[in-house]
């Protein structure tokens, strides 16, 4: 069986694809992210996202003899008036971007970097970006300051997240929701189709076993 790598150290990516039958291994890439940034100043919000996550996912390919694998790099920027919003780090930058945001539609970029050694040890790269269009709503003083002691705005790309505590402040997703809480599986789905993978044969064996909720499992 491939075995599936996820050059990342995001939970929510993990997550998303443990929720979608993959339980890959998780081997978090060292790349230098402000360092790549600072060295290229002109580049677009998706450029930007696609090659954080090419970066990501050769730098653990490197390390990695195996084969019969597929590495997967993702890495997500979020655009909001043509300019690019990674992580906010400190509660200050958080509320200055909040401040921009509320009201107001962004872009979501992610790029997306995956790395296929087939079982003779061939190797075959394949890369896409998703980006999804995101609303946020408005916040009142109360709310931002509590969203912001929980220091989750602080480590994702724009300074939200769709599926944790700030889900509800997003008021309209227009394109993949998935791609806003990091990885886009359709977009992931297509670069393993590219490969000359099939995307079932990748779950787990736990996920293949999953019964189905019958109507009256729903409440």
């Amino acid at each position: 069986m491939t075995t599936v790598v996820l050059a990342s150290a995001s939970p929510a990516r993990l997550a998303t694809l443990r929720s979608a039958g993959i339980d890959p291994e998780v081997q978090v890439s060292h790349v230098d992210e402000e360092k790549l940034e600072h060295d290229h100043p002109h580049l677009t919000p998706q450029d930007l996202a696609q090659m954080l996550a090419q970066a990501k996912c050769e730098e653990v390919a490197r390390t990695r003899t195996e084969t019969d694998q597929i590495i997967i790099g993702c890495d997500s920027v979020f655009e909001l008036n043509g300019k690019p919003f990674g992580k906010p780090e400190t509660p200050e930058v958080a509320r200055e971007r909040w401040a921009l945001m509320m009201n107001n539609t962004g872009t979501l970029h992610t790029g997306h970097h995956l790395i296929y050694v087939d079982p003779q040890g061939q190797r075959q790269a394949t890369s896409a970006i998703a980006s999804t269009d995101v609303t946020i709503g408005e916040l009142s003083e109360k709310e931002m300051d509590a969203y912001l002691a929980t220091g989750e705005p602080l480590h994702v790309a724009g300074g939200f997240t769709l599926d944790s505590l700030g889900g509800a402040f997003v008021q309209e997703v227009k394109g993949d929701p998935s791609n806003v809480i990091g990885i886009s599986l359709p977009t992931l789905r297509r670069l393993v189709n590219e490969c000359g993978l099939t995307w079932t044969d990748l779950w787990s064996q736990s996920a293949k076993q999953t019964q189905p909720l019958g109507s009256s499992d729903i409440a």
